[in-house]
């Protein structure tokens, strides 16, 4: 099988190029859009430092099952609706956390723009829960 693949991409060598630029771009491009990732250290770092506020954004139900210590649940579909409850936070970074990681890089692009520091848990709750990390219900 492997060598098919390597024969495949040897006769077919501008394919395989223009398939290698094309996943590079979508990747940068996921990346760039959703502001920084940041590990479960990089999160307990940033709020035992008083440097970081941890917004979860998932719905009332969710966070009331389990959410990180000292989190604020704002849900995603009222975050931007929201923001002057934010301005006394302007100096820390918000620190964006959802499920799965999946919706907190859409808002955390738009508390950029709003001229927010913002930050996304990589992995959501459910990296958190995944390392065995504390959760308050």
């Amino acid at each position: 099988m492997v060598e098919k693949l390597l024969q495949f991409a040897s006769e077919n060598l501008l394919l395989v190029t223009i398939f290698v630029v094309l996943l590079v771009l979508l990747l940068l491009n996921e990346l760039r859009r959703g502001g920084k990732s940041l590990s479960n250290g990089q999160l307990t770092a940033l709020v035992n430092a008083d440097n970081g506020v941890v917004i979860d954004v998932r719905n009332a139900k969710e966070y009331a099952a389990g959410h990180i210590v000292g989190a604020l649940n704002i849900p995603h579909d009222k975050l931007l609706g929201r923001t002057t409850e934010l301005e006394k936070h302007k100096g820390k970074t918000l620190i964006l956390v959802d499920a799965m990681g999946q919706q907190a890089g859409t808002l955390c692009r738009e508390l950029l723009k709003a001229g927010f520091d913002a930050a996304r848990l990589s992995g959501g709750v459910s990296s958190w829960k995944a390392d065995n990390l504390p959760l308050v219900k």
